[in-house]
């Protein structure tokens, strides 16, 4: 895994975080949306933050009690957010999510502008998107 800053932190990214108490069923679960870890810390043991990325996508899986531990109050359970991922077989990977006993909020259907969408709950319940075009090979 690289480091957090490669270039001495003149990189200039944004990335959404996500709190958890959860922290490694949660980088599990984006794991098999095809996100990879970028960054662990610690580097060993239980992770209380994971940098995570997929092509150009990037976000943070990060211990639900580190905000209160800085002294910056704590985060809301459900924040008014959802996190959207494009895949290529949305139909075969919320079929196989599903067996692997993660929720399906709504299955998927097709959106008028050509997306075929479903909504899963993350371990720590935040709302994620996954969608692939109408047109893809349904498994």
């Amino acid at each position: 895994m690289s480091e957090v800053h490669r270039d001495g932190g003149s990189e200039r990214r944004a990335f959404p975080v996500l709190y958890t108490p959860q922290v490694t069923a949660t980088v599990r679960f984006y794991e098999r949306l095809g996100f990879s870890r970028r960054v662990q810390h610690p580097s060993e043991g239980e992770p209380e933050f994971v940098g995570m990325v997929r092509d150009s996508a990037e976000l943070a899986v990060a211990h639900s009690d580190i905000p209160a531990r800085q002294d910056v109050g704590s985060v809301a359970a459900d924040g008014p957010f959802e996190l959207f991922v494009l895949l290529g077989d949305v139909d075969g990977t919320v079929r196989e999510l599903r067996e692997q006993g993660v929720p399906v909020v709504r299955e998927p259907f097709d959106m008028p502008w050509g997306e075929r969408v479903a909504t899963l709950a993350d371990p720590s319940g935040n709302r994620v998107a996954v969608a692939s075009p109408v047109d893809s090979t349904r498994s």
